[in-house]
This record gives structure tokens, sequence and C-alpha cells, in this order.
């Protein structure tokens, strides 16, 4: 009896300590092309307002397929297409900022992974590009945040231009959506502002951004709750 006690104890043992049948998560992709902050002038012309471009990227690990994402910054509408591969031609406008990223996905895994989002304009007939529009950090939209003892909270966005020339940074918020209210403007190596709020209340705010050139850029809406 006791025997078969220990026979019984090692083959839980041996079962407890086995391996991990879980299948690994995809890693994400590094980007490779179209270049970050950049101008694609690689386009095949389809007609006069759209090109076709072809979107590059490293391979992941664990990964049996990828979905780009190319959102219009003008409009906000997202171009999305899936492939095993690790490059693929989209259709898109011409003169237009665009975001991209790429999603790793794995057919015996729940989980993705998403690059980091690139920037670039997709060239067009114009010889000067506005700001791509500010990409709003903090707070994120539909956040409830905690201000600070002095009664503030900070606003933090990204910005970034083809030509390398954004003159300044106007932030507008308010409680009315949209904001109409500047809360001033910056010089181009600032990109936080500090504000003043309330408990309880619901805030709206967008950055708009100008070049050297008097071209402008709308970072769109955020919202956030303060505590």
């Amino acid at each position: 009896m006791k025997r078969i006690f220990q026979i019984s104890l090692v083959l839980l043992l041996l079962w407890s300590c086995g391996g991990d049948d879980t299948p690994p998560a995809p890693e994400g992709a590094n980007l490779i092309f179209p270049l970050e902050d950049s101008e694609c002038t690689t386009g095949v012309d389809i007609n006069e307002n759209q090109s076709q471009v072809t979107f590059e990227w490293q391979a992941s690990a664990n990964t049996d397929s990828y979905t780009l994402s190319a959102v219009n910054l003008n409009t906000n509408s997202p171009q999305t297409i899936s492939t095993a591969a690790t490059s693929v031609s989209l259709t898109i406008a011409k003169g237009t900022p665009y975001s991209w990223t790429v999603t790793s996905q794995n057919e015996n895994s729940d989980q993705v992974a998403t690059s980091e989002t690139w920037l670039f304009y997709n060239a067009g007939s114009q010889t000067t590009y506005a700001p791509f529009p500010a990409q709003l950090v903090s707070p994120t939209s539909g956040s409830t945040v905690q201000k600070n003892i002095d009664n503030q909270v900070v606003l933090m966005w990204q910005g970034a231009d083809v030509e390398n020339d954004i003159d300044d940074f106007e932030i507008f918020f308010s409680i009315s959506n949209p904001p109409t209210t500047s809360a001033g403007t910056i010089d181009s190596g600032t990109m936080e502002l500090t504000v003043d709020v309330e408990s309880n209340t619901v805030y709206y705010w967008k950055v708009i951004t100008t070049d050297l050139e008097g071209n402008t850029s709308d970072s769109g809406v955020f919202e956030f709750k303060v505590f």
C-alpha cells in the first residue's frame, strides 16, 4: 500500500510540474515603410486623387498573420487589410496625412500585439504640408483622472511635421464640446500644459498645430472626467 502511495505521489508531482500548454503570444512587429514622420513619394498612381502604397514591416515572433490599419487623419477613417506576408499594398488618398499600425496575431492564441504608430503624408500635388494632427496622449479620451493638490491636470500630446517647421500649439480646453476657449499658445518645444479643473466635471480639449508657413492641423477632441 505504501508503494502504491509513493507511485501515485510521483505521478502527481510529474503532472503538476508538466510543461505549460499555453500557446506563445505573438510579438509586435517593427515597422519599416512608409518611414515615420515622412512624405511617402513612392506610391503608384491610381488616379488624380489616389495612389497605391506598399506598407512593409519586419516579421514578428509567434505570428501567423498581420492586420494593417491605415487611418486617414483628416477624416479619422481607417482602412484595414490582413495578410500572412510582411508587406501589403493599399490604395489611399493623395496629399493626406495617415497613421499606420500593424497588429500581430497567432491562430492558437487569444492575445494580439500591436506595433508602434507611425505617421506619414501620402504625396500629392502640393509642395508644402500642414503639420500632422497632434496626437493627444494624456488624459486619454473617456478616462477619469485625479486632479493634483493644486486642483490641476496636465494635458500632454505629441506633434510632428514632415518639414520639421512647427511654430506653435494652441490648446483649446473647456466644458463644452467642441472646446472653443483657448487655454494658451505655446512654442513647438513644449508638448504639455497644466490646466485648472474642478471635481465631478467633464472637460473637452484639442490642439491646433501651426507651422511657420501658417498651415494648421486639428487634433480632434478628447474628453475626460475629473474625480
